[in-house]
């Protein structure tokens, strides 16, 4: 076979990769300029090399063409199957950022991928059979010889190490074709592991706090305060006070009737990691992380005023070193998943049930004043359901694209399940000795995406699947001031943010004017609940010093006005989510007025213009 058909028969291959790659992401593709066009024509001549010089190695006589052959097919398998796995999932392909990321949690990952085997298996299956018939097709038709085949290898192999060797490759906006880059995120994740490349996971550190002396806490009202804080849930899939009947979460709307909900609050992320800084801490996410890891967290101010504390939760704290991170927390009362559990999912954590029951033994021999926090899991994948109790359906464990609804109402009947546990903490607080002296806080550490904008799960983007968040408070009448009481209910649908909620718990604690933490009370960006409510510009992010992440993405809000990106378009987007609350007509982002310029200076540029 001579040079030039190869060279036209990798030519012929590369335009079938491109014509792959086009189907699943054409707009993404349509939208690269200059040198990411010239990125991607030389890596689709770069696969086409590859794939030709396979299929002519196995044309060869000997035992190697049947090594070539099951090589194709494997390749084929893994790199067109893994990409397409992976882009069903998180519209994105895997790169070395990506790679890094899922290998910091290879347990996790792993346990994931077992999870949802039959759809992982077919996705790998279908180019496999695809290259398998392709070679037999071209093995029934041509031979070559010996020398031919050996060249036809050392073309193959070359082009495998220019696709682990060269750096464009991997660009932010994915500037590629998908199979070469696996292939070089693939080299990337092994020098890493050599030590060669950097790249950790951030993850993190021991908190160590500046010391707060003690005081004299003065709250309008004698009152405890029971934070709640739970995992991955949207705004929609729960009821907030007001609405007559309730099928989504029907027992904490039973438990806690006249609560007063929030149907604009946001998490300023769409991950635990970052969450929790900001909601211990009351910090933004673009914080450094030594401000994070020295600020001090609720318990601590809350200690120093006096009160008794607590953390109860289900999470696994082995899991991101979240058990460094809460390690050093002054409380009187803790658990954690691990403790409840030492056989629990990662990923899942124990029982919340074993969790609330937990923390209502406890909390009955607290010392009031106390500030509590239990902290729920059992929302997160692989989502817990009472089997018993499932009335969304149809309903079914899968990440199967075509089966994306019936894979939400199985996420909705696991938010139900975890609702039964909520209104069991609720009336159990509420029949408790201390119950009508005790202000509940309720919320989640961010969303759930189900591909409303192409994505699945958390941690990808924030757009409002991912941060649009369930938020109330419930205080017997006599626990707040009219005034506290009208500014919540002025609140209530207002575009409010997790930045807020450690302003408002201070407040109920009565610490906010006091000036032995009024120094901490003044870095804080956000605004008491409690208090008349002045909008900001509040920045949104899936990454942060203390947690990295595979695709970058960002933006700012202030009131209804929302501006964001994910690291592969072009410019900003400008929403209006309360004329648009699917984020469907991007207005521009001269719409958002200044909230670009607010956007690149806080996170010094637009998100594909960030370095790997």
């Amino acid at each position: 076979m001579p040079a030039r058909r190869l060279a036209w028969g990798a030519v012929a291959l590369g335009a079938v990769v491109i014509a792959l790659d086009v189907v699943r992401r054409a707009g993404r593709v349509a939208e690269l300029r200059s040198l990411e066009l010239v990125s991607y024509a030389a890596s689709a001549l770069l696969s086409g090399s590859l794939w030709a010089a396979l299929l002519v190695a196995g044309l060869g006589p000997g035992r190697g063409r049947h090594a070539a052959r099951l090589l194709f097919v494997a390749l084929a398998a893994a790199l067109f199957g893994g990409q397409a796995y992976f882009h069903h999932n998180y519209a994105a392909y895997i790169d070395d950022a990506a790679a890094r990321f899922g290998a910091a949690f290879s347990t996790s990952v792993l346990a994931q991928l077992r999870a949802d085997g039959r759809h992982l298996a077919w996705t790998h299956a279908r180019p496999a059979l695809a290259a398998a018939a392709l070679v037999g097709v071209v093995a029934a038709r041509a031979r070559v010889e010996a020398g031919v085949a050996r060249r036809a290898w050392g073309v193959a192999a070359g082009a495998l190490l220019v696709a682990v060797a060269v750096p464009w490759i991997s660009s932010p906006r994915q500037a590629a074709t998908p199979d070469v880059l696996l292939v070089h995120a693939v080299g990337s994740l092994a020098r890493a592991k050599l030590g060669l490349a950097g790249g950790r996971q951030a993850l993190p550190g021991e908190h160590s706090p500046e010391y707060i002396p003690a005081f004299v806490p003065r709250p309008s009202r004698p009152r405890n305060v029971l934070f709640v804080l739970t995992e991955s849930v949207p705004r929609d899939l729960v009821c907030l006070a007001g609405e007559q009947a309730c099928d989504k979460t029907p027992f904490s709307h039973r438990a806690a009737p006249r609560r007063i909900g929030f149907t604009g609050m946001r998490a300023n992320d769409s991950t635990t990691a970052i969450s929790v800084g900001v909601l211990f801490t009351g910090l933004s996410p673009t914080a450094s992380r030594d401000a994070i890891h020295r600020a001090p967290m609720i318990w601590e101010i809350a200690r120093a005023a006096g009160y008794d504390t607590g953390y109860f939760t289900s999470q696994d704290l082995r899991f991101g070193n979240s058990d460094m991170f809460i390690r050093n927390v002054p409380v009187s009362r803790r658990v954690s998943g691990a403790e409840l559990d030492p056989n629990a999912d990662l990923d899942l954590g124990a029982h919340d049930g074993l969790a609330t029951a937990y923390a209502l033994r406890e909390l009955a021999t607290m010392r009031e004043p106390f500030l509590a926090v239990v902290h729920l899991s059992n929302t997160h994948f692989p989502y817990r359901i009472d089997e018993g109790d499932e009335p969304f359906q149809p309903a079914e464990f899968t990440k199967d694209p075509a089966k994306n609804d019936a894979f939400r109402r199985h996420f909705q009947n696991a938010v139900r399940a975890q609702d039964r546990t909520v209104g069991a903490l609720i009336d159990g607080v509420r029949r408790a000795a201390y119950g009508d002296r005790t202000v509940i806080l309720f919320t989640s550490d961010h969303g759930e995406a189900f591909r409303e904008h192409g994505q699945l799960g958390h941690t990808l983007s924030v757009y409002d699947e991912e941060i649009l968040v369930p938020a109330w408070i419930d205080a017997p009448a006599p626990l707040l001031t009219d005034d506290e009481r009208a500014s919540l209910e002025d609140a209530r649908a207002r575009q409010v943010f997790h930045t807020d909620v450690v302003p408002t718990l201070i407040d109920l604690l009565g610490a906010t004017d006091a000036p032995e933490v009024a120094r901490f009370v003044e870095r804080l960006p956000g605004r008491s609940l409690l208090r008349p409510y002045t909008p900001y510009a509040a920045p949104l992010t899936n990454c942060s010093e203390l947690w990295t992440c595979p695709f970058k993405s960002w933006g700012v809000m202030r009131g209804p006005r929302k501006l964001e990106a994910r690291q592969w378009d072009q410019g900003f987007h400008c929403f209006d989510v309360v004329a648009d609350p699917r984020e469907q007509r991007d207005l521009g982002a001269a719409a958002c007025g200044d909230l670009e310029a607010e956007a690149r200076r806080v996170f010094g540029g637009h998100p594909g213009d960030a370095a790997r």
